[in-house]
């Protein structure tokens, strides 16, 4: 039977994403900071992940598919930034997806099993959010950190690869109504025209398990979200003919928070 472990699994994406391995058939440990869990652990710290895993594989053996979901959002700018909370988005979303590739290739290597890597990572990774600096670092690091344990790892049969959500109706969004707002804002700029699902990102990541001739990727589900430039003529051209405003500071801002899980 396929073992999954899924990192950040008891809510959000990860809870979407455990529910179709289970589906699936798969036999599936859920590690979290809260429950429900099979594994509670704060992946930002190294104790707790060998920990984590040392209980993982006495209860399900070696992972097949890992799947690294958990992070955290944050918001402030730059020049307002705590270093305090830099560090904490920092520790959980970037060192701690690390730590817990690393534990389990290491136990990985010591038995000669093959397995997939997917991490949760962000289109925030790579466009350009004013007031999420913190956020974006991160994610921005945890892609290169999937990219070189790709390379590193490749020999030892571990795939290594992420996936980076959009928008996505999780948690995280804090409760924003999804049918006004800066949401519907965010629907309009998305190619398919919504917010993405929860269960919609799972679904791209258990089919990244899937490639077994990919590695070192990084797959972004966001409905085409990517694809808007702020510089959009054609959105202007919408709005008129819908009778709304052109101004921008007419819309509501968004909340402070991160943009999935």
């Amino acid at each position: 039977m396929t073992v999954s472990v899924i990192v950040g699994g008891a809510s959000g994406i990860g809870a979407a994403l455990a529910e179709q391995e289970r589906d699936a058939g798969h036999d599936v440990s859920v590690w979290d900071v809260q429950p429900p869990a099979d594994i509670r652990v704060d992946i930002s710290d190294e104790d707790g992940v060998r920990a984590a895993v040392e209980a993982t594989v006495a209860a399900v053996g070696l992972v097949d598919r890992l799947s690294v979901c958990a992070g955290v959002g944050s918001s402030g700018l730059l020049t307002d930034l705590d270093m305090a909370e830099w560090d904490r988005v920092q520790a959980v979303n970037t060192r701690g997806p690390m730590l817990v590739m690393r534990e389990w290739a290491r136990r990985l290597a010591e038995h000669d099993r093959p397995a997939s890597f997917v991490a949760v990572t962000s289109v925030s990774a790579h466009l350009t959010d004013r007031n999420m600096g913190a956020y974006c670092a991160s994610k921005a690091a945890l892609n290169m950190v999937v990219k070189v344990a790709a390379a590193e790892w490749g020999a030892a049969r571990i795939r290594v690869n992420a996936v980076g959500p959009g928008v996505t109706d999780t948690p995280m969004l804090g409760g924003a109504p999804l049918d006004r707002g800066w949401l519907t804002r965010v629907s309009h700029r998305t190619a398919l025209g919504s917010i993405g699902s929860a269960a919609q990102v799972a679904r791209v990541i258990a089919a990244v398990h899937g490639l077994d001739w990919v590695t070192g990727q990084i797959i972004d589900a966001d409905g085409g979200l990517g694809l808007h430039s702020p510089i959009d003529a054609y959105e202007e051209i919408l709005r008129s003919r819908a009778g709304e405003p052109a101004d921008p500071d007419t819309q509501e801002a968004p909340p402070p928070v991160g943009d999935h899980r």
